[in-house]
């Protein structure tokens, strides 16, 4: 991949200028966002700092059966930025959704697939537990829920529905993954949370690389050649991000809404 380029000082002064615009738009108090302990979130809690100050930023731990480094790593990003951050343990919520639900045999196809739905359908309840926890916190303290998806996973769909998805805005979302770790570095992340393997945490030992089955080095680098129509140097790689984008085009768009077309008006 070529020399990064991008002018993160100025891009850090220009979303933050952008998110302060949003904040004064809606006429709410403070920004709400989920604080993972990854690069991600953690890029989203400086520029949201940047934009309208530690005070009115409230950042949520959620954990639920998670690594505890994750939680240990968000605390050291709200520490760097001078945010007080509020602890939601969504263990026993997401224990007793569980509990409520048919049993998993009822899940359909051979037996690979069956354990592969399984694992999907339980994995997709923590983001949309962490949606719902924070659209709670957002109407109790007056605020706006940001998200922290970044261009890389947002092409891929390499995000759930109504879940990390289920956001008011999207600050660092034109931003690919490279660019998020070197917006990082400028706004002052804890290194060991820009370095650290990306995950989701959405099963123990789960990183989003391992899953997606590419580093995000080599999506970045694909994505690239696709951006300029240029030569991939991984051509499977490139026609599967293609085919990828186009089936997960539904998680970015609005849901298709029936519309009743009028009647025709009689004639004499």
């Amino acid at each position: 991949m070529s020399v990064d380029t991008v002018d993160y000082a100025a891009l850090a002064a220009s979303i933050a200028g952008w998110l302060r615009e949003r904040l004064a738009e809606a006429g709410v108090e403070r920004f709400v966002f989920g604080l993972s302990g990854g690069v991600d979130s953690a890029v989203v809690c400086g520029l949201c700092c940047r934009a309208a100050g530690p005070a009115s930023v409230l950042a949520a731990i959620m954990p639920s059966h998670s690594n505890p480094l994750d939680a240990e790593h968000a605390e050291l990003v709200a520490a760097a930025f001078g945010v007080t951050p509020v602890r939601v343990d969504l263990t026993p919520v997401a224990d007793a959704f569980y509990a409520a639900m048919p049993a998993p045999g009822s899940a359909t196809g051979d037996d690979a697939d069956r354990a592969a739905r399984v694992q999907l359908a339980a994995a997709n309840v923590k983001p949309r537990l962490r949606m719902t926890t924070l659209y709670y916190l957002a109407n109790l303290g007056n605020g706006i829920v940001v998200g922290s998806g970044n261009k890389t996973e947002a092409r891929l769909g390499y995000f759930t529905k109504h879940g990390d998805g289920g956001v008011d805005l999207l600050p660092i979302i034109d931003l690919y993954k490279r660019e998020v770790r070197g917006l990082a570095r400028e706004l002052g992340v804890p290194e060991i949370v820009i370095t650290k393997p990306p995950s989701a945490g959405l099963w123990p030992g789960q990183t989003d690389e391992s899953e997606i089955g590419a580093t995000y080095e080599q999506l970045d680098a694909a994505y690239a050649a696709l951006d300029a129509a240029a030569p991939c140097d991984d051509p499977a790689l490139c026609a599967e991000l293609v085919r990828r984008e186009r089936a997960t085009a539904h998680k970015r768009t609005a849901a298709p809404a029936f519309r009743r077309v009028p009647a025709a008006t009689p004639t004499r």
